[in-house]
């Protein structure tokens, strides 16, 4: 009987199947250091404890999408090891902070299948929980990826797609307890734009961009345990290149988006996500931003910002999305649909 695992294929998946997912992750202290070494992380209530207790916690916690990643990383064995591709996001929500010493692990549940009409591959669609050491919850999130098949011939379960919410509604948002800006330090933030500065319909070019590496890369994909054949191996796709981890692109952005956004501190939603064109090595990421809508928030000083983030590789100043036929650009990498808190 062979003791290793080829992973999970497209045939291999039932609705309803919940799966507990191995290996559970304690965060050090140290990793927030090498979050902020892989991508231009400067958010201040993610870089200094200081600035977190005068806003309402007992520190600073780890950054939104290191929790992410880690929770993500999780699933992969069981979820995405043989993907062509990550196809999406939706209904995600952080539910509480992540702190240095908490011990995360992941629990999926398969909410939706649907074969390709090649007959080799098909969509899987997961509802995922990150939790912590307490069994609490402190993320949760929809994906769905492209997965092959182990036998084309085998034959195909019957097509569930599951019906999602296209955005996070306002009122779900969670706000962090005890965060309170109503004493925000916005010189020591980085800028002076609040809630009240941003406009329903606003782009915001956020200028500066990052050539990817393969050697950042690596490191990011085993940092959070993110073992998808398609980061690792070159001999998977026809083009012979690795795929840069989509969850790199997303933090590259979010980094990026610093410039311009340096007040939309916490994310707590994300309302959908498209990874639109693959991203190698050498690739230039640019980003810009686009306010969707606003809310207030029960919390003190507190607003609810909705934003759209798109990662692109074209030229500095360009801000390209979709071509006449209506399909991504080929230089689009990320539109990502996200909330965010911010001070009033």
């Amino acid at each position: 009987m062979s003791k290793t695992s080829p992973g999970h294929f497209f045939e291999d998946y039932q609705v309803g199947q919940v799966i507990r997912h191995a290996i559970p992750r304690t965060i050090a202290e140290g990793e927030r250091a090498l979050y902020h070494a892989l991508y231009p992380a400067r958010h201040a209530l993610y870089s200094s404890d200081e600035f977190a207790v005068d806003c309402g916690l007992d520190g600073s916690p780890m950054d939104d999408l290191l929790a992410f990643h880690v929770v993500f990383g999780k699933t992969v064995p069981d979820i995405s090891l043989n993907a062509i591709a990550n196809l999406g996001y939706a209904e995600g929500r952080w539910l509480r902070p992540v702190w240095p010493g908490d011990t995360l692990r992941a629990e999926s549940e398969v909410i939706g299948l649907r074969e390709n009409s090649n007959g080799k591959s098909g969509i899987v669609w997961v509802r995922t929980r990150g939790l912590n050491q307490m069994g609490d919850a402190v993320l949760e999130y929809v994906r769905w990826a492209m997965v092959r098949k182990r036998d084309p011939a085998a034959p195909a379960p019957e097509t569930v797609v599951p019906d999602l919410a296209k955005v996070v509604a306002a009122q779900d948002l969670v706000v962090p307890e005890g965060l309170d800006f109503s004493r925000y330090d916005f010189d020591l933030a980085g800028e002076p734009h609040r809630w009240g500065d941003y406009e329903i319909g606003e782009t915001i070019d956020h200028v500066d961009g990052v050539t990817v590496e393969e050697a950042e890369h690596m490191l990011a994909t085993r940092l959070w345990q993110n073992t998808a054949k398609v980061h690792f191996d070159a001999t998977i796709r026809e083009d012979g290149k690795r795929l840069i981890y989509g969850g790199h692109v997303i933090s590259m952005a979010r980094a990026l988006s610093f410039n311009g956004l340096a007040n939309a501190q916490v994310m707590v939603a994300l309302n959908a996500g498209a990874h639109a064109n693959p991203c190698h090595a050498g690739d230039t990421i640019r980003a810009w931003s686009e306010v969707l809508d606003k809310a207030p928030t029960d919390a003190p000083g507190i607003g609810a910002i909705r934003l759209r983030l798109v990662a692109h590789k074209g030229a500095a100043g360009e801000l390209p999305l979709r071509d006449q036929a209506g399909a991504y650009a080929p230089e689009v990498l990320l539109d990502l649909d996200y909330w965010a808190l911010i001070p009033l």
